[in-house]
């Protein structure tokens, strides 16, 4: 992994950055993170939020926070506001999300019996499309509990994405690299695949593992070290510092255009 003063900022148009632990420290949102992300749009950047957490969070990120589009439940959704006031777009159709939501009870149920001690997050009942359990926000559970809980979800038919802080069964084809493709098209026309470098993603663990992949300028800040033997392609870049600290220095590489 290269250093993010490497990243050339050079016709950047956005950053795509995760939450959790990326720009938040215990679960707290850092005033570095927060005041870097003024200073981006301020200079004309386009920021996109993407996250595993509820959908029914995103349409709170989506007024309040500087971004133009808040994606959650790794991809399943995203929210945004403009001039014609707040709406939403979802990755897949009203018709597939039912027969999906059919899929979660089942595994609901499942987890429950078999593994009693494991619970869902605290924020489940702003969810819609994904189900998620406390691993490592409320409670700790041990690497092996957690990969015990992964291959039941993946044997019950749906696939998985682990952050720092929940394990997600995720009933759908979405990830949050296809997530942002798909909220970018829908809401600012942008076709991803042919202006991908113009584009920088930022974030710190597993579930950033098909983000990672999908950009070629994606960057770790630091706490991503903790979680590299569990991703299959790791960031190109990474900061000096972990979490919003990191995203500050990154978002200070960004606004250095002129170097």
């Amino acid at each position: 992994m290269e250093s993010y003063r490497e990243l050339n900022p050079a016709g950047i148009r956005g950053l795509v950055f995760d939450i959790d632990d990326t720009v938040t420290r215990n679960g707290v949102l850092e005033p570095t993170a927060y005041a870097a992300m003024h200073r981006l749009v301020e200079a004309g950047f386009d920021l996109i939020a993407v996250t595993g957490r509820p959908l029914g969070w995103t349409d709170v990120i989506a007024r309040l926070w500087p971004v133009r589009i808040a994606v959650g439940e790794n991809g399943a959704g995203w929210a945004w506001v403009d001039a014609n006031g707040a709406h939403e777009g979802y990755f897949c159709s009203q018709a597939e999300r039912e027969a999906q939501a059919s899929l979660l009870r089942a595994i609901r149920r499942e987890v429950a019996s078999k593994m009693p001690a494991v619970a869902t997050t605290n924020d489940d009942r702003h969810r819609r499309c994904d189900l998620a359990f406390d691993v490592g926000e409320s409670r700790s559970l041990p690497r092996a509990e957690i990969d015990a809980l992964v291959e039941l979800i993946e044997e019950l038919g749906a696939r998985t994405s682990v952050s720092t802080v929940h394990a997600h069964a995720i009933p759908g084809d979405w990830d949050k690299a296809a997530g942002v493709t798909g909220a970018l098209h829908e809401v600012l026309g942008v076709d991803l695949g042919t202006e991908i470098e113009r584009w920088v993603f930022v974030g710190d663990s597993g579930n950033d593992a098909a983000a990672f992949a999908g950009f070629p300028k994606s960057v770790g800040v630091a706490n991503v070290r903790e979680h590299l033997d569990r991703l299959p392609v790791p960031p190109r870049y990474i900061t000096d510092q972990d979490r919003g600290l990191g995203f500050a220095e990154l978002a200070a590489q960004l606004l250095d255009r002129d170097g």
